[in-house]
């Protein structure tokens, strides 16, 4: 797990082998902060308190999911072993399969191709993408990629019918139609990412992954329960979110706050580099219909097909992503956001 030939060549780092984990790892000062994030019990929706994390917050830790413990686990496990690979195995097995190997950066094309590294994208992780709708299709012809498929298209069932319900509960909220509103979250478009972050001793090299919002309407995390690093800014202040095992952390992306009209928050995240031990995380991303019409005072109507083309201009023409800003109605000129 800790072989350097399983890294990429970038994410490397010498000092890695110079400086031993210390007795209790665990015990970093990152998880002992107050964790204040709010509490959503999935067996017992309660709308209002629902309705207050996704205005003040954008992300709650989400109880009694429903998803078996041992399916939990057995995700973790052969995710280790995938990532524990040798690089230049993990980097040819999906030659000619719809799953994508990609490192160093968050920013990802549709299909999960991690877009051009450079000074000012370099993230210290490596990742699969997996487009969820693919998975009966995909025939791997690596053992543990077969073990992954097979453990995904089960995992794919129980997020979805999470989405779903916290979803209709959120359009419920917001007073919208509840048969107008299916196009914005279609299972189709479920895509799972599946994260490694290495340790470094020198926090210094970065981010595990930088600040920025997901594009999604919702995604549910199902991070590593040992090991932590996921903050979020809320009210212009980080705050760690501890990991604890058997929840989800789920977040509102783009999608969501430009459907809420702004009454709902899109959640600023960023993940820091453990000075001891690597993480593992795995997230799922639902998105809208790509030509679904998102329409209403706060913004100019636009599909997620048109938001998506233009994150992706964004970032090959400024290096960043500039998101919802550009389909309000009071934004009328680029040179405004630059």
């Amino acid at each position: 797990m800790n072989n350097l030939e399983s890294y990429p060549p970038d994410l490397r780092h010498q000092d890695r082998r110079q400086h031993p984990p210390p007795p209790n790892p665990d015990q970093d000062e990152e998880l002992c902060d107050p964790d204040p994030v709010p509490i959503i019990d999935l067996e017992c929706l309660h709308h209002d308190k629902l309705e207050e994390a996704c205005k003040n917050w954008g992300l709650f830790r989400l109880v009694n999911h429903g998803v078996p413990l041992t399916l939990l686990k057995e995700l973790q496990e052969v995710a280790k072993e995938l990532f524990s690979l040798p690089f230049a195995v993990k980097e040819g097995a999906c030659n000619g399969s719809p799953m994508t190997y990609f490192w160093g950066t968050p920013a990802l094309t549709p299909s999960g191709t991690a877009l051009p590294r450079g000074p000012q994208n370099m993230n210290w992780v490596e990742g699969f993408g997996v487009p969820l709708s693919q998975l009966s299709h995909f025939n791997p012809q690596l053992h543990t990629l077969e073990s992954v498929r097979v453990l995904l298209m089960e995992y794919e069932r129980h997020l979805w019918r999470i989405g779903r319900r916290l979803f209709e509960a959120m359009a419920k909220n917001l007073e919208l139609d509840v048969e107008g509103s299916k196009e914005y979250l279609a299972e189709k478009s479920g895509m799972m990412r599946v994260y490694r972050y290495p340790n470094c001793p020198d926090t210094n090299v970065g981010w595990g992954m930088e600040e920025h919002t997901d594009s999604s309407v919702l995604s549910i995390l199902n991070q590593d329960d040992q090991v932590g690093g996921l903050q979020l800014l809320n009210h212009h202040q980080w705050f760690n979110v501890k990991p604890i095992p058997n929840t989800f952390i789920v977040n509102l992306g783009d999608m969501m706050q430009a459907i809420s009209n702004d009454r709902y928050k899109s959640a600023t995240h960023r993940v820091s580099i453990n000075k001891h031990k690597e993480r593992i995380s795995l997230c799922y991303f639902v998105f809208p219909d790509e030509e679904a019409v998102i329409e209403n005072s706060k913004y100019k109507p636009f599909t997620y097909n048109q938001f998506r083309a233009q994150v992706q201009e964004d970032i090959k023409a400024i290096g960043q992503k500039v998101g919802l800003p550009r389909f309000h109605h009071y934004h009328n000129s680029q040179a405004s956001l630059l």
